[in-house]
């Protein structure tokens, strides 16, 4: 457990967040079926990507790293994978298990895919097994609930039409379309149910840099041409679009001024756009060659807000709201409930806690404001929850955060970062 100390006064700092995670792992899922060798760039370091570069190389896929230099050389295998099955353990990454559920039906043999307790409880795979299935594919959970574990009697991939239920994760469709170029007839995919299209936009781009060509009508319809091969290359990640966000907030929180280095808001990722939320709050945001910068108004404002195609960062908005003048009220994010934990019901939970008036609804929920409570922070292993619930200790004592180790999932050096905005 750490307790946070209190800003004495209004911080004016320019930091560097890790690269992208979402980037980082898909890069790296592709860049093992280039055909050559790719080298990735500003990558992140973190257990997401360590789960997915071991499961990788389980797979029989070299590949190298230098974390000083925030690098991976990757020999792509051109869409074969030589392992003849295998136990790939997946620890709390939902990425990496379900872009791996789709990898390995290229193979031949048995694959069993594993993760810890709150993997197996939290996160559904039913929906992404049945568009497999649809597929020709042998694919189940073990335990016939459908969650991990999940195994695959692959015996390469024909591909065909399927319909995908995308509703409670854009993960699914993710999984799909980066297997797809490599499947003997391609993939069509008829989307049903909601779906969050920002980190599709991320999947788009990795998948165009690395040579694959998708169509897709309105986010609908895919069709993915079969018999691809993706090329090798140099491939730069930029910074993490969440990580940044607890640097935007902070800055909102305390009426300082942040720069978050390296990152545009023309990124494909939607939670960039966090920044426009906290100009709807009273922030200035501009944007240059050095990054963006946010500076914080000496009253934050009340806001009503759909944050669907930026969920990750509900709960950065959820742990500033009770500061703003009037409510704040988070809408149309109930797939969160689905992800590392119930984040709508850990975000009530824990203001709660600290003494703050919230309703809670099936997609959201409204916080009133409110003096704070010190409180100890249960992180239910969420790296969002723990990094989110920091920026209260920014501006009130006593908060304490519990199992702070959780942020080693995206962002390991995390409190180190936020040190810096004490100089």
């Amino acid at each position: 457990m750490i307790e946070i100390q209190p800003i004495k006064n209004p911080p004016n700092a320019t930091v560097e967040v890790p690269g992208s995670k979402s980037f980082t792992n898909r890069a790296l899922l592709v860049a093992s079926l280039a055909h050559g060798d790719s080298t990735l760039t500003g990558a992140l370091f973190s257990d997401d990507t360590h789960y997915m570069c071991n499961a990788l190389r389980k797979l029989g896929i070299h590949i190298t790293e230098n974390r000083e230099q925030a690098t991976f050389h990757v020999a792509g295998n051109s869409g074969n994978i030589p392992a003849q099955g295998a136990n790939l353990y997946v620890g709390n990454s939902g990425t990496t298990t379900r872009s791996l559920i789709s990898y390995v039906s290229l193979g031949d043999g048995k694959f069993v895919i594993d993760g810890d307790e709150p993997m197996r409880r939290s996160r559904p795979m039913s929906d992404l097994l049945d568009a497999l299935t649809q597929l020709g594919v042998d694919a189940r959970s073990q335990f016939e609930n459908g969650h991990l574990p999940v195994i695959v009697q692959a015996d390469g991939l024909e591909g065909g039409k399927t319909k995908l239920d995308t509703s409670k994760s854009s993960q699914f469709l993710t999984s799909l379309m980066l297997t797809a170029p490599c499947a003997k007839k391609g993939i069509e995919i008829e989307v049903v149910g909601n779906l969050n299209t920002s980190y599709i936009d991320i999947t788009l781009a990795v998948m165009e840099a690395f040579g694959a060509k998708v169509i897709h009508k309105d986010y609908q319809h895919f069709h993915i041409a079969g018999g691809q091969q993706y090329q090798p290359r140099a491939y730069h990640i930029e910074p993490d679009a969440s990580s940044a966000s607890y640097f935007f907030a902070a800055a909102a929180l305390t009426s300082g001024c942040v720069t978050v280095k390296h990152l545009s808001t023309d990124s494909p990722q939607g939670d960039v756009q966090f920044v426009r939320v906290l100009e709807q709050m009273g922030c200035q945001v501009s944007v240059s060659d050095a990054g963006i910068t946010v500076r914080g108004p000496h009253q934050l404002k009340g806001i009503d807000v759909d944050m669907k195609t930026i969920s990750d960062t509900a709960l950065t908005l959820a742990a500033i709201a009770p500061f703003a003048d009037n409510k704040v009220t988070i809408r149309n994010i109930e797939h969160t409930r689905w992800q590392e934990t119930d984040r709508i019901h850990a975000m009530v939970t824990e203001l709660r806690k600290l003494g703050v008036p919230v309703v809670e609804h099936q997609d959201g929920l409204e916080i009133s404001p409110s003096p704070i409570t010190p409180a100890a922070i249960d992180t239910y292993s969420d790296h969002r929850v723990a990094m989110a619930f920091s920026l209260v200790g920014l501006k009130v004592p006593g908060i304490r955060i519990k199992n702070p180790d959780c942020v080693s999932k995206t962002f390991p050096n995390y409190f180190e970062v936020l040190q810096e905005l004490y100089s």
